[in-house]
């Protein structure tokens, strides 16, 4: 399989010591660092806001894939940017003019992308899927880290990854939720290769062991 590309989430982190954690992560071998965006109307908590977000690109030097699970993200795409996302993913379920928004992720220099939640139908991002450099396709229900990888995703990923190929595109498929070494080969070989894990990583003593356990189940 081809290699995948590591995106520890940092809900799973230690909030006292954050950019500690970031540190450790860069030194473990993630590729890139998934910040979870929660705005407690459009999914039921709260996390990390603009500020917080540049004052953590200030202590790392990965690329940030900020995952926005807010109401109206449209509003808040520039702030998002310019605290330092690198891509910035928005929820299909989350906006009414979904091209448009990814347009505009565009035009501030980031990467575009559309995530669903495990029961919106494919049929939501099929329209705007040439206009995404990535589909982050939830393998749990959002708004919590550390829940169980919902078996049904692998078919999903699968039917994403048949739709890309057969439109000569060149998306990302990415997963976020319940991902681990027993968990990640399957959505991998179904087209994934983005994968989001929290506690998998930052839930474990020795991060570098934990990321190359992840890729060693896909390898």
């Amino acid at each position: 399989m081809p290699p995948i590309t590591v995106a520890p989430s940092i809900l799973s982190a230690d909030f006292t010591r954050l950019g500690e954690e970031l540190a450790d992560l860069e030194r473990a071998g993630a590729d890139i660092v998934h910040v979870d965006v929660m705005d407690a109307h459009f999914v039921p908590n709260l996390t990390f806001g603009p500020p917080v977000i540049q004052r953590l690109r200030e202590a790392c030097g990965l690329p940030f894939d900020v995952h926005l699970m807010i109401e109206e993200p449209e509003r808040w795409l520039a702030d998002y940017r310019t605290a330092g996302a690198d891509w910035i993913s928005v929820h299909a379920e989350a906006t009414v003019h979904l091209h448009r928004t990814l347009e505009a992720i565009r035009e501030l220099g980031a990467e575009p992308g559309v995530a669903i939640n495990p029961g919106t139908p494919l049929s939501a991002v099929e329209p705007v899927l040439g206009s995404c450099h990535h589909v982050l396709l939830m393998s749990v229900n959002p708004g919590y880290g550390g829940q169980a990888f919902i078996p049904e995703s692998v078919g999903r990923a699968r039917a994403l990854s048949d739709l890309v190929r057969e439109r000569g595109l060149s998306t990302l498929i990415e997963m976020d939720g319940g991902l681990a070494p027993d968990t990640v080969r399957g959505p991998v070989e179904a087209g994934v290769s983005v994968v989001v894990a929290g506690s998998a990583v930052l839930g474990r003593p020795d991060r570098r062991a934990a990321v190359a356990a992840l890729r060693e189940a896909c390898s």
